[in-house]
């Protein structure tokens, strides 16, 4: 009986193999630049034409192939990058299969001519559908030069479902600017149908995000340095005003290779998580470097995903270098090195205003909220104490020296009783007062969280409420994290509960509202979301419902003060739902608004 298995042609393995390395014109032009950069090259020529299908050239002046290196590159598993198996557990370069060149060879008819420096002449070898048809010499500068003409020629399933050449040119396009912003010293060239898109020239990680992302956005990109044993973290990150609809600002590299890894994009949106809006995505550009043996890159053909062996470290101490630059806020530092001239004149003695302040908390009612303040003690503030106590209170408004930027800030007033009107240099800044607050309580929640608990007020009689049966059922299955978030709570029978105690922050405000919210909360994130996510959202829920709402007026000493609170939190620059704390209107953006030109402005 004749055998029904038998080894495939080499040419066919070739064609299956090309399969999953050669997915688009885009693919091949990765797999021949990272050959070069692999190479040493300091400057990369791509052309194409018709998106790719017609033509991809790639030139670079690398360290080149004799004639009978190029011959082996041919043929596949043949490389120079890999000598033993213990290579394989430490990938340095960009390429290490020896299969790129035999699966582009096979599905185009390509041209490679090679030089090293220590031979007169290079040589140029032509295939067809991966055979060999001419070797010969030729003459040309030190470096390697690949032609790939009429790509899945021999492949028309594969031809058929390629894309438009614009979407096709894009692809190459976006692939391009990856390799140029991880390797921001090499020249990078791109010709598409004969029109030069771009030329890199040679400079820095800034210079080449001006090139490809946005000049502009270099003003709100900060750097980020980290390190720890056996890792580190640098690049850039941007503020909450630099966002995108999607993941394509997501510039992440593993050891300079780009990769889109599911654990490093989480840790990202993670430590992103309450200073963006929901749904939006950050712009950045992260470089990690770790030991070649604790990651592993051989993992899929395109590269673009990796396996660590210490995943959760990994993803702790990306979380921890891009939170730690977003939790001081750099985007709202000062624009004017000068101290802004304060506009408040108070010719009040400071232990007066004192006396006035604390005669002012000891009328307190809530009853008229309407004519006091809105940062009142005990039920409003956390730890309300800190936010007027004496040495929070400005001893004298001119010349104070407070070195934070929110304390730094002339105040001017305050706008509908809801936005606190500021100048900084030359700017108007207007800060959202109840949105500043939020963001306080939101991260004194945090750190009494972390310290075993929220601070719990015992009612002095218990209140009892009806909750439906779907919320009964969420208190029963959560009910060790709602103790945890400062609630006491006991079933008194049927779907009635008795509430005994409530989070000291929301004991005079409405706290039966908040608990139903955290129920429903917690009904609607439990099966989808993350026990660190889902915390979160409950503390800022209790952190909404702990601060005033609606139209509050302030006196200077409580600005002031909330002012010092907001130096002295992280994420200072959005509440914790991601909403701007502030807005800056710079000079020139008013000036344009009453159309005045720069020479009429000091007019």
């Amino acid at each position: 009986m004749s055998s029904r298995i038998r080894i495939l042609p080499e040419n066919l393995a070739n064609r299956i193999a090309a399969g999953e390395v050669v997915e688009r014109p885009a693919a091949v032009v990765k797999e021949l630049v990272e050959n070069s950069i692999d190479a040493g090259a300091t400057d990369i020529l791509v052309e194409i034409e018709n998106g790719g299908k017609r033509l991809i050239r790639v030139v670079d002046n690398g360290s080149g192939m004799s004639r009978e290196d190029a011959l082996l590159s041919l043929e596949r598993h043949a490389t120079s990058k890999l000598t033993s198996d213990a290579d394989l557990a430490a990938i340095a370069t960009l390429g290490f299969r020896g299969e790129a060149l035999p699966s582009i060879a096979s599905v185009s008819r390509m041209v490679l001519a090679s030089r090293e420096s220590s031979s007169l002449e290079g040589a140029e070898i032509y295939s067809e559908g991966g055979r060999i048809v001419t070797v010969k010499a030729h003459g040309m500068a030190v470096g390697t030069s690949i032609e790939v003409r009429g790509l899945f020629f021999n492949t028309p399933a594969r031809l058929k479902f390629m894309r438009s050449s614009v979407t096709e040119s894009g692809h190459v396009g976006e692939l391009l600017v990856r390799l140029a912003l991880s390797r921001p010293d090499i020249r990078f060239s791109y010709i598409c149908d004969a029109k030069t898109q771009f030329i890199a020239l040679p400079g820095d990680l800034q210079s080449r995000i001006a090139t490809f992302i946005n000049k502009d956005a270099l003003t709100d990109l900060w750097p980020v340095e980290y390190a720890e044993t056996g890792i580190s973290i640098t690049g850039l990150v941007g503020g909450p005003s630099l966002t995108r609809s999607n993941s394509s600002g997501l510039y992440t590299y593993i050891n300079g290779r780009f990769i889109r890894d599911k654990v490093v994009q989480h840790a990202v949106i993670q430590a992103y998580r309450g200073v963006i809006d929901k749904g939006r995505f950050p712009v950045l550009v992260v470089f990690i470097e770790i030991p070649f043996s604790d990651v592993d890159i051989n993992v899929h053909p395109t590269k673009h995903e990796v396996r660590f062996r210490e995943q959760g470290k990994v993803h702790d101490y990306i979380f921890a270098a891009i939170g730690g630059v977003l939790s001081r806020s750099p985007w709202i530092t000062r624009t004017s090195s000068s101290p802004a001239k304060t506009l408040y004149v108070d010719n009040q003695p400071a232990q007066d205003r004192l006396s006035g302040v604390k005669d002012a908390l000891a009328r307190y009612n809530p009853a008229q909220e309407k004519q006091l303040s809105a940062f009142t003690p005990v039920s409003r503030i956390p730890d309300s104490s800190s936010l007027l106590r004496k040495d929070q209170l400005p001893e004298a408004d001119v010349g104070n020296n407070a070195v934070g930027y929110y304390s730094s800030l002339a105040v001017i007033g305050q706008y509908k009783s809801m936005y606190i009107l500021c100048q900084d240099g030359a700017d108007l800044v207007l800060i959202d007062q109840h949105a500043a607050h939020e963001r306080i309580a939101y991260q004194r929640l945090r750190s009494e969280h972390a310290r075993g608990g929220i601070e719990s007020q015992m009612l002095l009689f218990p209140e009892t409420i009806e909750l439906s049966y779907g919320e009964a059922a969420t208190l029963t299955e959560h009910a060790v994290r709602i103790e945890g978030l400062g609630f006491e709570v006991e079933h008194f029978g049927g779907t009635t509960h008795a509430i005994k105690a409530v989070p000291r922050l929301i004991a005079a405000t409405g706290y039966l509202a908040a608990l139903r919210e955290i129920l429903s909360e917690l009904e609607q994130l439990s099966r989808s979301v993350k026990a660190e996510q889902m915390l979160d959202s409950l503390l800022a829920r209790v952190a909404c419902h702990s601060v005033v709402r609606g139209n509050h007026a302030l006196t200077m000493p409580e600005i002031k003060a909330l002012l010092r609170q907001m130096d002295e939190t992280d994420f200072a620059g959005t509440c914790p739902h991601g909403r701007p704390v502030l807005v800056k209107i710079t000079l020139p953006e008013i000036e344009k608004m009453f159309k005045r030109s720069k020479s009429a402005a000091g007019e």
